[in-house]
């Protein structure tokens, strides 16, 4: 009687073929956060801030994402610079409560309430009250100080299992960005179903 035995190397071929498959699936749907204003990986003048000696377009660069986790009931922008020679970095930007079904926030949107999502509003930056944002007070671009090493500008989405993430924060709608990086990060708790982020730099 002969005996066949599996083909060994046709069945870890195959099971090589299942992982990569497996992993490439995970990549997919990895959650992600890009900038096609910033992809070259540093910004334009566009979006560089008009004030404090910087005279940039201070245009808030459009932003898109991919994946958000399952669950999601809103999301969350934070922008900031740990660089910034404050003790606490500088944080430059942030929206809260943009919906689940959003892909995206057009280029300019941090200029402008009205051009936020149904749903979101602009959070406090460490630009507040000093007029450099212009009357939406909310997008600030970069602008470290002349001379220094190029600073980096962190951009990051968080996934929310939350309507509103101040109610789940009891926090005030006016808080500190830092406030509500802490919220954010460790406030919400297991509501945090994934972060997403990207960094650009920018010095002159």
């Amino acid at each position: 009687m002969k005996i066949r035995f599996p083909n060994v190397s046709a069945t870890l071929a195959l099971g090589a073929l299942a992982l990569t498959g497996a992993s490439a699936l995970a990549q997919q749907a990895a959650f992600s956060l890009s900038s096609p204003d910033l992809s070259g990986g540093t910004f334009d003048n566009k979006f560089v801030l008009n004030g404090f000696g910087c005279k940039g377009g201070n245009v808030s660069p459009a932003l898109e994402w991919r994946n958000v986790p399952p669950g999601t009931k809103s999301l969350a922008l934070q922008v900031y610079d740990p660089d910034a020679p404050t003790g606490s970095g500088f944080w430059h930007w942030a929206v809260y409560n943009i919906p689940p079904t959003s892909a995206s926030l057009a280029q300019g949107a941090g200029n402008e309430a009205a051009r936020l999502p149904a749903g979101a509003f602009g959070g406090n930056t460490d630009f507040m009250d000093t007029g450099a944002t212009g009357a939406n007070g909310n997008y600030g671009g970069p602008c470290p100080p002349q001379g220094d090493k190029p600073h980096r500008y962190i951009f990051t989405l968080y996934a929310l299992a939350v309507d509103k993430v101040e109610v789940a924060g009891g926090v005030p709608k006016t808080g500190s960005a830092g406030l509500y990086g802490f919220v954010l990060n460790k406030g919400v708790g297991a509501a945090l179903l994934g972060k997403a982020s990207f960094t650009a730099t920018y010095g002159r």
